[in-house]
């Protein structure tokens, strides 16, 4: 019987790539924070923060302009885009993660690999 390589969570670590999306960036961030050991973990975790976190703020922005008197009509128009490519994103991410694949989005990918690298 052969023992199966497990995160430093005690969970595989394309199930725990996987779970860093689930809830965007927060649990990209409990996962950041509870992984010590395995880098695979962590990359998906820190790439969730950055993407899903820069999201949120855009998104917090678009709810804010979209107050104004006939230009927030074009923002809701933007948010809901954003929002539609924030869902395809989630779930392709989720994919990748679970196939076992350290897939990087063009910037982010870059600065989650910088930034979960271990000290």
């Amino acid at each position: 019987m052969s023992e199966e390589k497990k995160s430093g969570t005690g969970i595989e670590p394309n199930i725990a790539g996987l779970l860093c999306y689930v809830l965007g960036w927060v649990t990209g961030l409990v996962f950041f924070l509870i992984e010590k050991d395995d880098e695979f973990v962590r990359f998906h975790a820190m790439q969730s923060i950055i993407v899903f976190g820069a999201l949120h703020v855009a998104m917090i922005i678009m709810w804010v302009f979209y107050w104004i008197p006939y230009v927030g009509i074009l923002f809701m128009v933007v948010a809901s885009l954003i929002s539609i490519a924030a869902f395809v994103l989630w779930i392709i991410l989720m994919v990748k993660a679970y196939q076992g694949e350290r897939y990087k989005l063009p910037v982010a990918g870059e600065l989650a690999e910088k930034y979960s690298a271990k000290r």
